[in-house]
């Protein structure tokens, strides 16, 4: 079994430690505050769903963004970064401009102490949802367990969904469809943005995402036989009939949609041993992204 695999296995017991911790935690930000959450790659991803969740529920405005491109004149009560190695030069620099501005960030990561510590107001360490494969799952998810955790969310029925999807069989004809796309609605955009990087980062598939009204606007000219079409939550009256009338086929799930991402992870990881790579190394990636200074 793959490291990423284990990971993957790992993950509903890893989240109920989460759930304890966020529970002992003071809260991430007061009702009200406006919050930017900044983060690179998967991690940029987690922030989409769980600013887009934060701002319905009505906490307050909430946004998240890559580290590059986040607009820092603009003032927000508060800035979390999420980085799971804590090294990623572009969240530190980010935190080191914020802390000289006296605006200092919170920081979740997996590791600390660590290159941002030093500008954090305050570190959340997940240190037991650390992973040696390159590829981010648990950690990843584990964050946005924090995160909903401390939206006030219930989060009993996930967890048992999650101990469902580690054990789901996946079908055959999911690992040999030649193309995925992958859709979601709100706060599950995030989550399908996170599905599609994993499928291609561990097993070098082609997949596209979409929110899921959009998926009509265009992006269905792909669908035919052989191919998913991959929703997560609430899912648009009509799509899934008109992707089926494609030849397409149309895969929803009654899990919690952060459940069924485990599902996709597994996914990833068949698609990559049949296609004999190794999911726990992908190619062109490392750990961290850590930049030379110029």
């Amino acid at each position: 079994m793959s490291i990423t695999s284990m990971e993957i296995a790992s993950q509903p017991e890893i989240w109920a430690r989460v759930v304890e911790l966020a529970a002992a935690d003071a809260p991430l930000a007061n009702d009200g505050e406006s919050v930017a959450v900044i983060g690179c790659g998967t991690s940029w991803f987690i922030a989409q769903s769980y600013t887009r969740a934060r701002e319905v529920a009505g906490k307050g405005i909430s946004d998240a963004f890559t580290a590059t491109e986040f607009p820092i004149e603009r003032d927000y009560d508060r800035v979390i970064c999420l980085s799971r190695s804590g090294t990623t030069t572009e969240i530190i620099d980010i935190m080191k401009h914020l802390h000289e501005k006296g605006k200092p960030a919170t920081l979740i990561t997996a590791v600390a102490p660590g290159p941002a510590s030093p500008y954090a107001a305050r570190e959340i360490v997940l240190d037991f949802a650390d992973e040696k494969s390159v590829v981010q799952t648990r950690f990843a998810t584990s964050a946005l367990v924090y995160f909903r955790a401390s939206l006030g969310e219930d989060l009993t029925q996930t967890i048992a969904d999650a101990k469902t999807a580690v054990e789901v069989e996946i079908p055959q004809r999911w690992i040999d469809a030649t193309q995925i796309t992958f859709l979601g609605t709100g706060w599950t955009i995030g989550i399908a943005n996170e599905a599609g990087l994993k499928l291609r980062e561990a097993s070098q598939s082609w997949t596209e995402t979409y929110p899921a009204m959009e998926y009509r606007h265009g992006p269905i000219s792909i669908a035919e036989p052989g191919r998913l079409t991959w929703a997560f939550g609430e899912v648009p009256v009509g799509l899934r009939e008109q992707t089926e009338a494609t030849g397409a086929e149309f895969v929803h799930s009654d899990l919690d949609p952060l459940a069924d991402l485990i599902v996709a992870q597994r996914v990833a990881v068949a698609r990559a041993e049949a296609k004999g790579l190794n999911p726990d190394t992908p190619r062109n990636l490392t750990r961290s992204v850590i930049l030379d200074e110029q």
